[in-house]
C-alpha cells in the first residue's frame, strides 16, 4: 500500500470554546500526485482544514505531511515543502516587486539569487504574467495578484501543492489554462473551490465538506454536483 503524503486523522478545529467545530473528526489522506477537489459552500471549512494542513490554525488529531507529524517544532519544515495558495492574495503578497514576492520562497528554500531570479520569471511567464516581473504589486489588479500569489507557491515545484480557490478571478480561458498547467503537475494536490467545472479539469477525486465534516468522498463528479447543489439550496432557503 503506497504510503500517503498527506494524511489528517480525526482532525478537528474550533475557533471558540462555546461555538461549534470549524472541523469536526475530519479523516482522509491524499496519495502522492492524486488531486483531490475540496468542495463545500463558505463556512463549510474548506480553508480552515487547508490552513491547518500547514500548521496556520491551532487543532486536535494528527497532521502527517511527506512523512513529518505536523507540531510546532515540524511546522517550518512542513511549509518548505508545500506550495500554499490563501484565497485572499493579499494575505500572501509580502513585496513591493512582483519578481521578489514570487522569488522569495526560492531563496528561503536555499536557491541562489541568480537560481531565484530565474525560478520566479518562468513561473510569472507559465502563468501568461512574465511581463509583471517588475511591476509594484500594489499597481495589480485583484487577478492579476491571484496570479502572482499562485506563481509563488508554484515557483519551488513543490510535491504538495494545498490551493484555496485558484481559479478565483479568472475568465474563461484562463481557468481552462490553468487546469493545463495543473493537471501537467507532477504533484499531490488539495484544491479549495466552488468551481465544479474546473475540479472536474484538474482533479481525479472529490470531497464535500458539510459543516466541518465530511459529507461524500469520491470520483464521482456528479454525486459530489449533487450534494453541492443540495447544500446550495438549503443555503438559499435559511
Amino acid at each position: 500500500m503506497t504510503t500517503p503524503i498527506i494524511e489528517f486523522l480525526e482532525v478537528s478545529v474550533r475557533y471558540e470554546p462555546d461555538e461549534q467545530p470549524t472541523l469536526a473528526d475530519v479523516t482522509f489522506s491524499v496519495a502522492a500526485g492524486e488531486r483531490v477537489a475540496l468542495i463545500g459552500l463558505n463556512g463549510s471549512g474548506k480553508t480552515t482544514l487547508l490552513m491547518a494542513a500547514v500548521g496556520l490554525v491551532p487543532h486536535r488529531g494528527g497532521i502527517v505531511v511527506d512523512g513529518i507529524p505536523l507540531g510546532r517544532r515540524t511546522a517550518a519544515r512542513i511549509r518548505d515543502r508545500v506550495g500554499f495558495l490563501f484565497n485572499v492574495p493579499e494575505d500572501q503578497l509580502l513585496f513591493p516587486r512582483v519578481a521578489d514576492d514570487v522569488a522569495f520562497g526560492l531563496l528561503r528554500r536555499g536557491a541562489s539569487p541568480e537560481e531565484a531570479r530565474a525560478g520566479a520569471q518562468r513561473a510569472l511567464e507559465s502563468l501568461g504574467i512574465g511581463d509583471l516581473a517588475v511591476s509594484p504589486v500594489h499597481h495589480l489588479s485583484h487577478g492579476q495578484k491571484q496570479r502572482v500569489a499562485l506563481a509563488g507557491a508554484l515557483a519551488a515545484q513543490p510535491s504538495i501543492l494545498l490551493l484555496d480557490e485558484p481559479s478565483a478571478g479568472l475568465d474563461p480561458p484562463g481557468k481552462r489554462a490553468l487546469a493545463r498547467l495543473l493537471s501537467a503537475r507532477d504533484a499531490a494536490m488539495i484544491i479549495a473551490t466552488h468551481d465544479l467545472e474546473f475540479a472536474r479539469r484538474v482533479c481525479s477525486r472529490y470531497l464535500v465538506l458539510r459543516d466541518g465534516r465530511i459529507a461524500l468522498t469520491g470520483n464521482d463528479i456528479d454525486a459530489a454536483r449533487s450534494l453541492f447543489r443540495l447544500d446550495d439550496e438549503d443555503e438559499d432557503v435559511r
